[in-house]
């Protein structure tokens, strides 16, 4: 099995070369001064060149924080003003994707849960196209090299070429040290499935 896609190198839209790449801010946005402190805070440090907050969160429990939903939106437009970082956030279908754009967020994520489901990535592809917008697409839930490149192959099939792999680990039953445990396997069998595509660690 191999890949052929051309993507966008990240040295032409994102890091200008500054290495490493940091991606930072808190997992789930939850009022407007914590995500602005945040910001500020973490524009202090040079190589941060992405803000990242959690406004659509798919808890495997009902009642539990679901994030706060397009109003965060609002409060990554004073992120992106105030200090120059880009915004990025996750979405899981459609609407997250429209919500997204019509308030200039810089980058899309696509979730581990959102991944390992083949319908979900298809509907955001459809609802990304057209659009010049960048996407990083974390490994699934489950270690299934297929689901990954597959998802990143639908989102770059709908015109996407700045695309970023990110592997987030995968959750085991069995003690570890990490919430979600590397498998360095799959990321590197992917990265020579596709040699041209980023891939970036969570």
């Amino acid at each position: 099995m191999s890949t052929d896609i051309d993507i966008t190198p990240l040295s032409e839209w994102l890091s200008n070369g500054r290495k490493p790449l940091i991606i930072a801010g808190p997992c789930s946005a939850e009022t407007e001064e914590q995500v602005l402190r945040t910001a500020h805070e973490v524009a202090k440090i040079p190589q941060v060149q992405v803000f990242r907050s959690g406004i659509w969160k798919p808890r495997t429990r009902p009642g539990d924080f679901e994030g706060v939903g397009v109003e965060g939106l609002k409060w990554l437009q004073k992120v992106k003003e105030e200090t120059g970082l880009k915004v990025t956030v996750e979405v899981a279908h459609p609407k997250h994707v429209e919500e997204a754009l019509k308030h200039g967020i810089d980058i899309l994520w696509l979730g581990a849960r959102t991944v390992a489901n083949p319908f979900s990535v298809q509907e955001i592809a459809e609802a990304i196209k057209g659009c010049d917008v960048p996407v990083m697409v974390k490994n699934p839930v489950s270690p299934d090299l297929k689901l990954w490149i597959g998802a990143v192959e639908r989102i770059h099939s709908a015109g996407v070429r700045k695309l970023i792999a990110i592997h987030r680990g995968f959750h085991y039953f069995k003690r570890s040290p990490f919430r979600n445990a590397p498998m360095w396997e799959i990321p590197i069998e992917l990265k020579r499935l596709a040699p041209s595509l980023p891939i970036i660690t969570d």
